[in-house]
């Protein structure tokens, strides 16, 4: 029996598989919980030790005071960019297939950001010092501009995850009571489902995908120039602007699709997040992987040619020294193992895309790690041989922060439908429900026209050349009809009819047998 705290879910439910996750939760759902919680307690136990004793308890030395936490702060901004515009430029281009996946990416977005942000507080070693930005700004100094983008970043990237999400909070708040009943009602602002408000709420959406998409690209480039606007050798160079904006494409992206299986394993969603949306994201993950190749041979060239003494240091670290296995590692996980996986059709499946997502989560790691840590290690001016490699409590929290944005993703998919039920096709099943408020219901505004079907646009409505990297998915994917892309949805008509879900139904969302 349903709690007087969580969504009472009945017959007419549009969609009851996305609906499920909320209504009750099965044993295996909190034994990550307690698995995931208890490295984030240990992760603050290290980060106790730390303000205890201060950046003692970690390797960071002169001159390599940025090490692991930087590397996680470039990582986890990256995660969070390759998340928003994959989201942006979906929704720009009207890609039909691109429904269920939406929210996920917003939802990587946000959370990554947090937990980068959060980075360079581990970073500073006295948190207190954060203030002094704000309260003594030095505009010429890149880290302020870093301050200014990164913040702008997080409120767009927030309201951009919150306004689609309205419409869906509104179809709880009708279907819940007690403390999720009061913060539903609280957070849907009176929404009606009117079709005069999803016309609004569908510029004021389309209008943010705009204007995300310069302030996101704008984010990563300043993370480059704060490394490149130095001399360190192999950070002063001019790519590193559009190189940081086409690794955090190419990490967000493969941090989608593990987020997609994921998601889709646990609470049975095999219909709504289909062999083609991976198909179709393992696409654009193979284009960018050739882009990110071809930026990194260039980076490599260029100081081989070079054959400046500082750089060919760092050159020669990195490649045949201390940090050689790092690199090559970086070389295989990024390109060699994912770029047959994803050019061949036969394995660019789900379970082949995955696989492929994985080892690029991995090697871009490793990439940030090879960027930051040899240059610190080689400076134009040594004084002595410094030796860097990250202490206990470096590893353990970045584990806590890697649990952390578990733990986020999963009680968000416990509190919101993690796939954005209005957004859906019209033409798949949607129930009709009374509205006691007078207005009309979001499954009668979708069946209605109040969220018409779109024509198919061509690549040339794809802005400003963004979608180049995008190029290779409009032919195949676009031409799809809605029904096709989530065509599986209609197998769940029978039980949206009347039938109750159990809990062996929905994994995660279920009681465990």
């Amino acid at each position: 029996m349903a709690s007087s705290s969580t969504p009472v879910m009945g017959p007419s439910d549009p969609h009851p598989r996305i609906m499920a996750p909320m209504e009750s939760t099965g044993a295996s759902f909190w034994r990550w919980v307690l698995g995931l919680g208890i490295v984030v307690v240990l992760a603050a136990v290290a980060l106790g030790s730390q303000l205890l004793y201060g950046l003692g308890v970690t390797n960071l030395n002169r001159p390599v005071y940025w090490g692991m936490y930087i590397t996680n702060f470039v990582f986890f901004i990256g995660l969070s960019y390759g998340g928003v515009l994959t989201s942006a430029i979906l929704r720009l281009v009207d890609a039909e297939w691109r429904r269920p996946i939406t929210r996920m990416a917003e939802v990587v977005a946000v959370f990554a950001l947090i937990l980068g942000a959060a980075n360079i507080i581990l970073d500073l070693g006295r948190p207190d010092r954060a203030l002094f930005v704000m309260m003594h700004p030095h505009f010429a100094s890149p880290l302020i501009w870093d301050v200014v983008s990164i913040s702008l970043y997080f409120v767009t990237s927030s309201l951009y995850l919150y306004l689609p999400l309205i419409p869906d909070i509104a179809l709880l708040r009708d279907r819940t009571t007690g403390w999720r009943g009061w913060l539903y009602r609280l957070t849907a602002f009176g929404w009606t489902g009117t079709s005069r408000q999803l016309h609004r709420l569908e510029l004021v959406v389309g209008a943010m995908a705009v204007g995300i998409i310069p302030i996101a690209i704008s984010v990563h480039t300043v993370v480059g120039w704060v490394f490149s606007m130095t001399i360190q050798p192999m950070w002063h160079s001019t790519i590193f602007g559009p190189y940081f904006v086409l690794g955090a494409i190419f990490s967000g992206l493969a941090a989608l699709i593990i987020t997609m299986a994921i998601v889709r394993k646990a609470y049975s969603l095999e219909e709504y997040l289909t062999p083609l949306h991976f198909d179709n994201l393992g696409v654009l993950l193979l284009v960018v992987a050739c882009l990110w190749i071809y930026f990194t041979f260039a980076e490599f060239l260029t100081t081989f040619y070079g054959q400046e003494p500082v750089e060919m240091a760092v050159f020669n670290a990195k490649l045949f020294g201390p940090f050689a296995i790092h690199t090559w590692t970086m070389l295989v996980c990024c390109f060699v193992v994912p770029f047959p996986l994803l050019a061949n059709r036969r394995t660019r499946t789900v379970t082949g895309t995955v696989i492929a997502s994985v080892f690029i989560v991995t090697g871009m790691w490793l990439e940030r790690y090879t960027i930051v840590v040899p240059s610190l290690l080689n400076p134009r001016v040594p004084v002595h041989w410094p030796v860097y490699t990250p202490s206990a409590v470096e590893w353990m929290l970045m584990a806590g922060c890697l649990a952390a944005f578990a733990l986020l993703v999963m009680a968000f998919t416990k509190l919101y439908p993690i796939i954005s039920i209005w957004e859906l096709s019209p033409d798949l099943p949607q129930p009709p429900t009374a509205d006691t408020s007078g207005g009309v219901t979001i499954a009668q505004a979708l069946t209605s026209g109040g969220h018409a079907t779109r024509t198919v646009p061509g690549v040339a409505r794809t802005m400003l050349g963004v979608a180049l990297l995008f190029a290779a998915v409009p032919g195949r994917a676009w031409a799809q009809e809605p029904s096709v892309v989530l065509a599986g949805a209609r197998a769940d008509a029978s039980v949206s009819e009347g039938a109750t879900l159990t809990g062996a139904d929905v994994g995660w969302g279920g009681h465990d047998a």
